[in-house]
This record gives C-alpha cells, structure tokens and sequence, in this order.
C-alpha cells in the first residue's frame, strides 16, 4: 500500500475533489493549481506509485484512462487539441507517488513545456 498521499484521500473520499469522472477503474477531476484553462488529473483507483511501475497487466487500465481522457476532452470542449502529460518520479516533476495523467487545454500549448 502507498503512503497516505492526496490522491488517496481523494479515492477514499476523505477530501472532496470537482469530480467530471469517476468509474470502477479510476477518477477525474479538476486540478486545484490549474496550468490551463482546463486540468484535469485522471487517477486510477489501483494503487501505482509512478509510471515505471506499471506492469504488463495494467496494459487495460492504462488504456481505459487514456479513452477516459478523450471523453472528458470531447465534453469538454477541446475541440481544437490537447495534450496529456504523465510526469515520472520528482525529476520527471511528479509531485504525487501516485500514478496520473494530466488532461489540458483551452488555449494554445508550447513546446518544450518547460
């Protein structure tokens, strides 16, 4: 089991979350320090510290999270493109030994991202 973190919390509903999203497999919601104008974080429900690691049998709720994204772009609005971001350990800039992805869009999005 991970270390008691935010996401956690918001799982277990300990701290309340702007849900657009939730499932048997994982949840959305708006990011309190938003870096667009739409951010939202998809979490899955299983507990994965980071990116690295997945395992071959996670294959399906990587994917599930990914057509989750593009449903909640489509609902949205971001008609006009996106981008997803999964950050990986703290130099990878992941600030929550959680795994997630992040949904942004609303305006235009430069490259590299800093």
């Amino acid at each position: 089991m991970l270390a008691d973190n935010v996401f956690k919390k918001i799982i277990d509903k300990q701290i309340p979350a702007r849900l657009v999203h939730e499932d048997e497999q994982c949840l959305a919601f708006h990011d309190i320090g938003p870096k667009a104008p739409v951010h939202v974080l998809i979490i899955p429900r299983k507990e994965i510290r980071t990116h690295d690691d997945l395992q071959p049998e996670d294959a399906a709720l990587v994917g599930h999270m990914h057509l989750i994204a593009v449903k909640l772009a489509r609902d949205l609005g971001l008609h006009d493109g996106y981008r997803l971001v999964i950050n990986c350990k703290e130099r990878g800039g992941q600030t929550v030994p959680h795994l997630h992805m992040h949904l942004l869009g609303g305006r235009d999005l430069t490259w590299p991202p800093g």
